[in-house]
Formats: C-alpha cells, sequence, structure tokens
C-alpha cells in the first residue's frame, strides 16, 4: 500500500484506453460535447457502448442533428464524449473522455444493428436518429483516497 493510500490523501490516477472502456460498459447518461453555429455545446444523451463506439439516439431535425452535419458526404464533425461517476462524500470518482467522429447511422443495415442494441432513452418524443462515436482517443482519470 502506497504512503498516499495509507494516509488517505487523494490519488490521482491516469486509466488506460481498457480500463475507461469497461468502466463506460455498462451504458447509462453520458455528455456529448461540440462547436455548434452558435458556440460550444453540452448535453446529456442516454447512450451504450456498442461494437466498440459510443451509440446514443437523438431527434430527426434537433439540434444534436443540425449541428453535427457537416453537408459533405463522408465528413464527420469532431466530438468528446464525457461519462463519470462521482462519490462527492467520499471526495473519489472516475472520468472517461471520448473523442472521435460522430457518425449519423443512415444506412438500413447499420440502423438495424444500431435498434437491436436495445438503446433506451429517458427523453420523450422520437428519438429516431442513431449517432456513432469511433474512438481516436480514450482517456480517462480517476480519483481515490486508499
Amino acid at each position: 500500500m502506497s504512503r498516499d493510500a495509507d494516509s488517505g490523501r487523494p490519488r490521482l490516477e491516469w486509466l488506460d484506453k481498457d480500463e475507461c472502456l469497461e468502466l463506460v460498459a455498462p451504458g447509462g447518461v453520458g455528455r456529448v460535447a461540440f462547436n455548434s453555429p452558435t458556440g460550444p455545446v453540452i448535453l446529456p444523451v442516454n447512450y451504450t457502448l456498442d461494437a466498440g463506439t459510443i451509440l446514443f439516439r437523438t431527434a430527426l431535425g434537433g439540434s444534436i442533428d443540425t449541428d453535427l452535419r457537416t453537408g459533405v458526404e463522408g465528413a464527420e464533425f469532431k466530438v468528446a464524449f464525457e461519462v463519470d461517476r462521482i462519490d462527492e462524500a467520499n471526495r473519489e470518482g472516475w472520468s472517461v473522455l471520448v473523442r472521435g467522429g460522430a457518425h449519423h447511422v443512415t444506412d438500413e443495415e447499420e440502423r438495424a444493428a444500431a435498434a437491436a442494441a436495445g438503446l433506451e432513452t429517458w427523453a420523450g418524443g422520437d428519438r429516431d436518429l442513431y449517432i456513432r462515436i469511433a474512438p481516436v482517443e480514450v482517456t480517462g482519470r480517476r480519483i481515490s483516497r486508499g
């Protein structure tokens, strides 16, 4: 046991990609961040980890849909996706950041595969558009007290 763990002092640990993906694998709520025409935006979304990608659903024609369309076939906006778990009482927690391109799932076969992932949303209304983030970079940190 390290001296930091013995003394109860906080310890910051960098997580490798595999551990980061293991932490986000259960799915839940994360935040997608991107630059919109009016400035930076960060929005919560329900997500799942599917085939090594972050998969979430949103409304067709909504802000995430329109702001993440480049108008160029095959070109994707770069986004950041963050998931964390915080224990405020113990001042511990972890955070994972995934960066990559946001891909609108439009191909019927790919759409069927996305629908089979069983992703449900908390928000009301139709959420018929699936968006995948293919990780280019995955980083994470954990703060613990021994």
